[in-house]
């Protein structure tokens, strides 16, 4: 018994009882769909065999027709649809002599089929159906050399025992039809339909008049030119083609079948016949035709903007119609394919060759290394290869089963290629060749222009990155952050634009604006406000005097457009702010408790509108943790809304939000805009200053003893706020040399201002004029002047100049002990 279970064992590890396993499996179930079409696919799997096919009597019974095959198509060979029962022919000899016979290339070369055959060796076998009554045989081709070995034919000999051959024509009449099997007589257009066909079509048995006519007006219309071209007479043979077509239902979309058939020749006095199996395929297929997928495609590339967009419609397109293992397009440039999309995207699911070349997202390789890839672009046509067809690697592992490559032709050129593979055997039909042409076409064309667009969009992009601010500065107290989304309806740059500007003392100007239209001249505009804006504020102009100055130079300017703004003076010491608007939106406010408000801010005109308007100040209270909001009107108008409701639902989105994450509120109120115009949005959270300066400031009155009474008033302002004695020479010093220079060089008022922050003391004079000291380059022995800036700079940690409003401010900064 041991030696018996260790044979059983031993047998079980071969080939041949894995197929008997697998062939068991498929067998099991006598009515399970394409059964037959499963039993050969074993012979593909283990006899390595190319093609397998099942041949069984026709009407004719001195015709042995084609009943079902799997593999490549049977024209590599020279095989026919059909063999005389009483000629010399593999299959004749087969079931003739109820042997199995071998053929090799010798034997074929000698044989009458020769003509037939292509230049390649190949290995035949057929071997008859036992126990079918009709006589049967199973045939099967082998290009591997030495033809089938021992495992081989025994593998095939199981095959040919679970080969059921179908129930021929003459059945029909005997009753004896399968229930979703037909048989169609071409001359008369009489046709026998099982009941599961019936059902299909939604008559009952006693409802069919048995007329092939009755059945065809039960389709869709759109569907009958390919249902004619099969059932119509004078056809000679349908191929392994499947025909797909959609009939009505009573309620519901149509319902899809499956038509698999096969035009089997008449004898004397006996008509031809199409006999077939009809089968739901629902699942299978989606509710549309061929000619509405190229519709959907030139639909979804007219709207198509980037290269990336016309890639996933061509995907979406094709690979789920098709049944496709894998899709990939390309673009051409140069003399390289320039990968966009790749379906699926994970890496192991491409060859290896192409992994080589993952330089960045997608890979790219020279064409040149694709020899057949290069031939099919310079012809510029379609090429499908069959499984089996001898391919350079990176070509051949895209689709072992079939490989179509689609050249996309654009205006006299390649604009790139799209490979469609799939790994089991794939028959291409005369409908999937049309289609594939068809949307070559479309998606070469929109390829073109998408790569257009890409490239325009770019620059436009780069345009309004030099334009608009590339960071955001760091505020004591604040954060601020902007986001700006470009209008997706077209190429043209916008006008919106924000800026956040440091001002002296501690303020902050916030600003949003908006160019009337989007063209090159509107951000022109804009970049021209954004600076003019920046450089009133840092002349130290109050709000409305900033806005006042920007509104009188857009109207020197002669320009047809005009301009809104926004602008908001904040002290981040006192936690207060002045609002100035022109024409634009108030800003929104987030207060710490959640509520939300929209500012009751004054407004005056637009920029550009009037040359002596008005701009009001209007006050805003801030309290630590406050959020000012500032957007342009693409976030919160539209077509379908106006501006109240759009910045009512801005309040309520602000309140829903968690300020202690500013960049993630601003990203989530922007999560439903509708990107028909420019949206710019500038967000700040005011927290308070952790330490508020010390700040006490002089009137210099021109008197001879002026210099004294700034060094008494910064003596006694220092003794205040308990600054040590150490270091209080040296402000004095500093404080001296300032004050003087300001009143030698310059007329008018001068001012001091001393701020102390951090035991970092700041010392700014400020007189009227725009002159900016010069540091000497060198001073003689004998020289009585000129040596104060020399002083300032050696004493202080860092000095400088910035303009003010109708003059300058000199300032130094001077660390004093802790």
């Amino acid at each position: 018994m041991a030696d018996v279970v260790g044979e059983g064992a031993v047998e079980r590890g071969t080939r041949r009882l894995r197929a008997e396993v697998a062939l068991k499996t498929v067998v099991a179930d006598p009515e399970a769909p394409q059964r037959l079409r499963r039993v050969l696919e074993q012979a593909l799997v283990f006899s390595a065999a190319t093609l397998a096919a099942v041949y069984a009597p026709g009407e004719d019974e001195d015709l042995l027709c084609l009943v079902e095959s799997a593999g490549v198509p049977r024209t590599l060979y020279g095989l026919r649809d059909s063999y005389p029962r009483s000629g010399r022919s593999a299959t004749a000899d087969a079931l003739r002599t109820g042997h199995p016979v071998w053929l090799g290339p010798a034997e074929l070369a000698a044989g009458a089929e020769s003509r037939r055959a292509p230049a390649r060796d190949f290995f035949v076998a057929a071997l008859p159906t036992p126990g079918a009554e009709d006589g049967g045989c199973l045939l099967a081709v082998s290009e591997r050399p030495g033809g089938f070995d021992a495992d081989d034919r025994a593998c095939l000999a199981l095959v040919a025992e679970a080969v059921a051959v179908p129930v021929r024509p003459a059945a029909a009449e005997r009753g004896e039809l399968p229930a979703n099997a037909f048989s169609l007589a071409m001359d008369t257009g009489r046709v026998e339909v099982g009941d599961d066909i019936l059902a299909l079509f939604g008559l009952g048995p006693n409802a069919f008049d048995g007329k092939v006519e009755t059945l065809l007006g039960l389709t869709v219309p759109e569907d009958l030119p390919s249902l004619m071209s099969v059932v119509e007479a004078g056809h000679t043979s349908l191929g392994d083609r499947e025909l797909e077509f959609r009939v009505l239902q009573p309620a519901g979309p149509p319902r899809w079948l499956r038509l698999r058939g096969r035009l089997l020749p008449g004898g004397e006095g006996l008509p031809a016949r199409l006999v077939g199996t009809v089968a739901d395929a629902s699942t299978l297929r989606a509710e549309v035709t061929d000619v509405a997928r190229v519709q959907r495609l030139a639909a979804a590339l007219a709207v198509a903007g980037t290269v990336r967009d016309v890639s996933h419609a061509v995907v979406t397109a094709l690979r789920k119609p098709l049944r496709a293992d894998r899709i990939a397009l390309a673009e051409l440039e140069n003399d390289r394919l320039v990968v966009t999309v790749l379906d699926p995207p994970e890496p192991e699911s491409w060859p290896e060759l192409w992994r080589l070349e993952w330089r960045t997202e997608w890979p790219d390789a020279p064409v040149r290394a694709m020899p057949t890839l290069a031939a099919a672009l310079r012809e510029g046509r379609a090429q499908i290869w069959p499984a089996g067809t001898p391919l350079e690697p990176a070509l051949a592992d895209v689709g072992p089963g079939g490989l179509a490559v689609l050249p996309l032709p654009a205006g006299g050129r390649m604009a790139g290629a799209c490979l469609i593979g799939w790994d089991a055997p794939h028959e291409f039909g005369p409908d999937e060749r049309a289609l594939l042409t068809a949307s070559a076409g479309l998606a070469g064309q929109a390829l073109s222009r998408a790569h257009a667009f890409d490239a325009e969009h770019e620059l436009v992009g780069m345009l309004q990155r030099q334009l608009l601010p590339r960071r955001l500065p760091r505020l004591p107290g604040a954060e601020a952050v902007a986001r700006y989304l470009p209008t997706t309806a077209g190429l043209e740059v916008g006008g919106d634009w924000y800026d956040v500007i440091p001002l002296p003392d501690n303020h902050v100007a916030l600003v949003i604006g908006d160019v009337q239209g989007h063209s090159a001249a509107a951000a022109t505009l804009m970049g021209q406000m954004r600076t003019a804006l920046r450089a009133y504020a840092a002349e130290g102009h109050p709000p409305d005097v900033v806005v006042h100055h920007a509104n009188r130079l857009l109207m020197d300017m002669e320009t047809d457009l005009f301009a809104t703004c926004c602008y908001v003076d904040v002290d981040l010491e006192e936690g207060t702010a002045w609002c100035v608007r022109a024409g634009h939106l108030p800003p929104v406010l987030r207060h710490p408790d959640g509520t939300t408000e929209i500012a009751e801010a004054e407004g005056g005109p637009p920029l550009g509108v009037l040359r002596e308007a008005d701009f009001p100040m209007s006050p805003i209270g801030l309290r630590p943790g406050t959020v000012v909001t500032l957007t342009t009107d693409g976030l919160v108008e539209s077509a379908d809304a106006d501006i109240d409701t759009g910045m009512d639902r801005l309040a309520r989105d602000l309140a829903r939000s968690d300020p202690a994450h500013l960049g993630l509120v601003a990203d989530a109120l922007l999560v439903d805009a509708r990107r028909s115009d420019d949206i710019a949005l500038l967000l700040m959270r005011y927290d308070g200053m952790a330490v508020r300066p010390l700040r006490e400031s002089w009137t210099v009155w021109r008197v001879p003893e002026a210099v004294g009474h700034a060094r008494r008033f910064t003596r006694r302002t220092l003794r205040t706020w308990g600054v040590p004695p150490p270091g209080l020479d040296a402000v004095l010093l500093v404080v001296s040399e300032l004050v003087t220079n300001a009143l030698v060089h310059t007329d008018g008022r001068v001012r001091l201002d001393l701020i102390l922050v951090n035991h970092r003391l700041r010392v700014a004079v400020a007189d009227f004029s725009p002159r900016t000291p010069v540091k000497p380059a060198s001073i003689s022995w004998e020289a009585t002047g000129g040596r104060g800036i020399l002083l300032v700079e050696a004493m202080a940690a860092e000095w400088g100049t910035v303009p003010v409003s109708g003059g300058k401010q000199v300032w130094c900064e001077i660390a004093l002990g802790g």
